[in-house]
Order: structure tokens, then sequence, then C-alpha cells
């Protein structure tokens, strides 16, 4: 290429073009325990620097170096409070507040670091680390995985908790389904407890100081909690004043684990995290706090490369699906993404990632830094919603007088027959029912108290009223499980029903016991079928009944036809966003027609049509779709653009990126170029650039090396 003078260069005498537009955006992040590397500058607006040490100020101002907007995450539950256990804080050991198992052993996120009882002095403790991220120029708060494992309860701490928040001795939850319940409901209690004095601390904290702090929980789905047997608050934190957002921690890690349809047990990964995020999302829907997606191009658990690659899409697929969610954690980690060491298949060498998949991924989080939030909707019949809840968590360990629920197939049994179908079905969570929003899109709404109960008979006058004004419920379960007689309000204080089904019946003035299937209320229908969900996805085929007692109810109160395909489409921006699922009713691939850029392949080519195969997901730039045509414009690219010019017959601009990787750039321009010209942050030009032009799509394909401090790219026609 040859050498074209401009003054690019004095840009590199200062740090300013880095941060002249993004320094205080909050678009995109990443969390990060190690320093600042140019290995994995990834150029997201925001650095989430992780856990308070000696080295915490020389961290933050590292990144705000770099022109991050710098914040803060640790973990509520867990992290390396090793002072405050041993006694430095405070002089008293603190050691029996670790969470323990029925054996008495401790239960740990590491070596040394105990998941929490959080106690009152523990909460202290807390303010007093929030207190110093504040004081070092902190204004958002990230506090992380409010967990609780359902297998412990059995410390010295716990007893003690629990004697002060039920007022009688502790009851071992292994002996009863009461005792479990109990214990879960406990659990959940003293996270939101933890939360909500902390949370309330760091905003009082830093009003005193002139501060407006944002409050933020990291967290798993509800899903992912109550497979892997966890309690959190979870839902419960959305309307908790001081509380603006959550971070949906979903990943392959956590959307891989097995599911169970048409009686076959295997991972389902695009499936699991559409509905993770969909669960994650229906928490804040109603009330409008922040909600960032995570997803993470690799995963905790050691595996291959291909792996990472393969699930990487199918959960990238899965969360930009979701057009009203725009903010992003694009990884978690990246010291481990880009300095890490794992397998190829068929080979036990661990290499470091692939320059080909360096690249993919680069261009794919870069895409987040400008995916618009989108009124548009994915496509496929719409109204349909599966009811869930925090007491699902509740329910899942230890079991009791043989029930199972393998694979927490009472809630899955739900919606996986309607996701398969195509059918994007919502899922409500009842704590937010008393939220006028909760249920205003939602026809017909499907629900079970085999899998969870309510927490309050304010539940079922919410769903009453909503069914008196035209609604559709479909009630599935047996209500046999052991968890239907656990001491609660449905049977206390005055009350005597033996499942709570029976108070939600009676609010809508039904008795399912005279045997019929059908019952109405006001302008709304009740469908009662005695069968647990569980019953739909264990045995093949046995979703068939199912669904058409779905299509069915849908039909008649929403007086059009329930759509069924094999696919999920969106069309959000520029972008076009499909998955074709397997195990679906057909076994047709979909044809997306181009001119399109093909955004999961590291080479960006231009294709008149991309056709997506079942298992298999797309994400795809639309040329015809490009609203200003006339002006140069970087359209992907494996690096991020800053200080764009343009004149008449020009245009330069900056490009970032972690070093040694590649960059591929798609850039759109008015014509043929004549010079392309690409040099380093010290001037010198990059002879091993490359560039090649698409005629049809007027656009320059150009590839090069990647920088921390920058490249400098000028082009002329």
């Amino acid at each position: 290429m040859k050498n074209i003078p401009f003054l690019l260069f004095a840009l590199f005498a200062t740090h300013s073009f880095a941060q002249s537009n993004h320094q205080l955006a909050d678009k995109t992040a990443f969390q990060i325990s190690a320093p600042w590397s140019p290995a994995y500058d990834v150029r997201s607006d925001v650095a989430i620097v992780y856990g308070y040490d000696s080295t915490f100020n020389d961290r933050v101002e590292q990144y705000k170096q770099h022109g991050y907007n710098v914040q803060f995450m640790t973990g509520i539950a867990w992290g390396n409070y090793q002072d405050y256990f041993s006694g430095q804080w405070d002089g008293k050991s603190h050691l029996d507040e670790g969470q323990m198992d029925r054996k008495g052993d401790s239960i740990g996120h590491g070596r040394n670091v105990p998941y929490t009882v959080p106690t009152d002095s523990y909460i202290a403790y807390f303010k007093t680390l929030i207190k110093k991220v504040i004081d070092a120029g902190i204004n958002t708060i990230y506090l992380e995985e409010p967990e609780f494992w359902a297998r412990a309860g059995y410390s010295e701490a716990f007893k003690r908790e629990w004697q002060s928040y039920y007022g009688f001795p502790w009851m071992p939850q292994h002996e009863s389904p009461e005792a479990t319940y109990l214990s879960s409901k406990l659990k959940y209690h003293l996270y939101f407890k933890a939360l909500k004095e902390v949370f309330l601390y760091a905003k009082e904290y830093g009003q005193s100081q002139g501060k407006n702090i944002r409050c933020f929980v990291p967290t798993h789905s509800l899903l992912n909690y109550s497979s892997w047997q966890i309690v959190s608050p979870e839902a419960s934190l959305a309307a908790l004043p001081g509380m603006d957002g959550y971070i949906a921690q979903v990943w392959t890690g956590t959307s891989r684990e097995p599911l169970i349809y048409n009686g076959v047990k295997k991972e389902r990964v695009f499936e699991n995290a559409f509905l993770e995020y969909g669960s994650m999302l229906s928490m804040t829907a109603p009330i409008g706090r922040t909600m960032y997606f995570l997803t993470d191009p690799i995963e905790d658990w050691p595996r291959t490369w291909d792996d990472y690659k393969r699930n990487y899409e199918a959960t990238f697929t899965a969360e930009i699906l979701y057009p009203t969610v725009s903010h992003f954690e694009v990884m978690p980690w990246p010291n481990r993404i880009y300095l890490g060491k794992f397998k190829l298949e068929n080979s036990n060498e661990r290499q470091p990632i692939s320059p080909a998949y360096a690249t993919q991924m680069q261009v794919m989080i870069n895409a987040l830094n400008f995916m618009p939030a989108s009124s548009n909707t994915i496509n496929g019949s719409k109204g349909i919603g599966v009811l869930a809840g925090n007491s699902m968590m509740f329910q899942r360990f230890p079991t009791h007088e043989g029930y199972e629920d393998p694979q927490l197939s009472n809630f899955y049994g739900m919606v996986l027959p309607l996701e398969k179908r195509g059918i994007p079905a919502d899922i409500v969570h009842m704590e937010n029912l008393g939220f006028p929003a909760a249920l205003q899109n939602t026809k017909v709404l499907v629900m079970s108290y085999t899998n969870m109960k309510p927490q309050s008979p304010q539940v079922h006058q919410q769903l009453a009223a909503w069914v008196k004004k035209g609604g559709t419920l479909l009630y599935y379960g047996r209500d046999n499980d052991p968890f239907q007689k656990v001491q609660e309000w449905w049977n206390t204080n005055g009350l005597n029903y033996a499942a709570p089904s029976e108070h939600l019946f009676e609010q809508m003035n039904i008795n399912p016991n005279d045997h019929a299937s059908v019952y109405h209320y006001g302008k709304g229908t009740v469908y009662v079928v005695r069968k647990d969900p569980k019953e739909l996805v264990l045995t093949p085929g046995a979703d068939s009944a199912f669904f058409n007692l779905i299509k069915d109810a849908y039909e008649a109160s929403n007086h059009t036809k329930l759509i069924t395909k094999n696919y999920f489409y969106l069309e959000r921006g520029p972008y076009d966003i499909a998955s074709v699922m397997d195990e679906s009713v057909s076994d047709k691939h979909l044809t997306i027609n181009g001119p399109v850029i093909d955004l999961f392949d590291p080479f960006l080519p231009v294709l008149n049509q991309k056709i997506v195969q079942p298992g298999q997901q797309a994400f795809l730039y639309d040329l015809k779709r490009i609203k200003d045509k006339k002006t140069p414009q970087v359209l992907c690219a494996a690096s991020r653009v800053y200080d764009e010019k343009r004149d008449a017959h020009s245009y330069t601009f900056i490009a970032k990126s972690p070093d040694n990787t590649n960059n591929v750039m798609r850039i759109l321009l008015p014509a043929k170029p004549q010079n392309v010209t690409v040099k380093d942050a010290n001037g010198n030009v990059m002879n091993d650039a490359f560039y090649s032009w698409d005629e049809l799509s007027n656009t320059c394909l150009l590839q090069c090396r990647n920088a921390s401090p920058g490249i400098a790219v000028s082009i002329t026609w």
C-alpha cells in the first residue's frame, strides 16, 4: 500500500483521542481483577475493577489513565475478607459465619474463601469496605452473587439467625419439607437484608460526600439458581430502594445445564440461555431498572476452544434477541480469555486463543458498543406467559417423600414445548404482579404450584383481577408434592387450605373438584389440568396435548392464529439476528437474503444470502438497512474506532484493540479507494496491512495488526 502523508499522528502525542467521546459512557463493560494490560485492552466503556485490596487504587488509576469509566465490583457472599474472619477487623473471630453443610463441612468459593452467613457484624464490616471504595472516587458499585447454598444451613451463625428471625429453635432442614422451606426463606431474607442495608449506606454516605452512588446486583438467573440449588433474593431486589439494576450473569456455564425435553436429557444451550435472559429481564421490565446482559467467550470450567466458540455464539445470539436491553457486560476476566490456554478438540495440548476466534470475538463485542435498543420484536406469536417465582429455589434440596423434579422439569415443562415451536413465551415473576406492566401484554398465562409456592395472598388477588378483565389462565399441577402442606399463610392464622391453589381458585369462584376443566370468571377463562408440568417433557410426545390446549386458549382469547416455526428472528438496527432450533416443528433451514455481512466469520464476507441450519445461529449486518449510504463509515470491525474525520475525498480514524490480535474491518465508502494507509502509534507505516474492494456493496475490507495504543487509518478516493 502507498504511503499517504496525513496529520493524524499529533493525536498520538496525547491520550485525549482515546476518551474524548467515551469516558463517561456506560453502555458496555467488562470486569477485571488484574491490572491494565495492552494484551486485553478490549475498549469497552467501563472497566469494573474487581475486589478491594492494597492494589485497588493503583488498578483504578491505571484504567482511568487509559480512558475507561472505572467502577467497582466484589462478591457480597464471598471474597477475600480474611481480615474479617480472622478477627483482624474487630478483634473477634468470625470463622463460624461460613456456610456449612449437614456433614459440618465449610462451603467455599476457593481456598480460605467461605460462602458467608450475612450477620449484622458482617454487614457492618461490608459498610467499611464500601466507604473505602467511595473514598477512592468510585460512583458505581456492583455487589455480585448474593448466594446461599440450599445444602447449607447447619452453622452456628445460621442457627442464631434462625432463632432471631423465627423466634423458635433451629430445625434441621433435612428432617421435613417445612424445615427445608423455612430454611430457604431465611436464606432468602438474609441476603435481601444485607443488600438493602449496604446499598442504603452507600447511597447515604455518597450523598454526604456530594456523590450520587449507583448500586447494582450481578446475579445468575432464577432458573440457574434453582437448577444449581442456590437461594438468592432475585426478583424481590427489583423494587428495593437504592437498587439501580442488575447484571444478568448468563453464559455457557449456566446455560449448558442439561434440560429434559421429549424424554431426552441433554445440553440445549441456546434454548436455556434465551430463557435465562428472559427470566432476568422480567424481573426489571415492569419497573424500569437498568439491566446489563453478560455473556462469556469462554467459561469457568476447562473445555476446548471449539466448545467455547460454539456455545458463545449461542449465548450471544440469545442475549441480543431481547431488543429492549442495550447495556452489556461483554466479558468477565479478559486476561483469562486473552492469556489463557485451553485445548482444541482432538488434542491434549493447551493453546492460546486462536487469531481467528480472537478476531471474531472482537467483532462481536465491538458491535455491542453500538447495538441499539429497538421497538422491533422477535418474530412469533406474542402474549403467552409462564409464571415464575423466587420460591422455585426453596424446594430444590433436599427432596422429601420421594418427590423429584429432575432438571427443574416442572418449570421447563411449561416453556420448552413453546420455545421449541418458535413461540417466544414471556416469563412473568409473581413478585412483580403488583406492577401494572407485569401482565399488560399477556393474553394466556401458564402456571403451576408444583415447583413453587406463593409468598402472599396478594398474588392470588392480582391473578384473579387479571382473569376477571379477560385473561386466560392455565393451571397445571396435581398439588401433591410435599411442600403443599408446609406451614404458610394459606394454612395458618385462620386459613385452612390443603394447597395454595385452593385459595387461588376461591378468589375466582371456581371449584376444580367438580371434575370440570374449563371455568369462567368475569371476562376470563381458567383451565385446570391435573398433571405436573414435568410430565409434559419426561415422556416422548407428552407435550402435544399441552400445546393443543395452549393453541385453543390463545386463539380463543386473542382471535388470531397461533404461529409455529423452528426459528427466532429479529431485525435490530442494521443487524439481523437468528437462531434455528432442532427438535422443532420442522428440520428446515432459514434463508436470510442479502447483501449481508457475516459477523460470526472473522473475514467479514459479504453474502448474497445466509443459510442457517437447525442448531445454528446467525449474526449479520444487513447492508440494505444502512441509513446514510453516502457517508464513509466503519460498519463492523475487530477494534473500536475513535476520532473519525471526513471530507469530500478522504476518511481517517484511529482504531484500538488488544495488542497482538488481528484486525478486520468492513468500511463503507462512496467510491473505490485509491490509497489506504495504516500507521502505528510511532508513525511507521504498517506494510503488512491489506485491503480489498467489494464493488457490489461499496465496502472496503481492511486487514491489519491491532495495537492497544491505536493504529491510524487514512483512506482516499
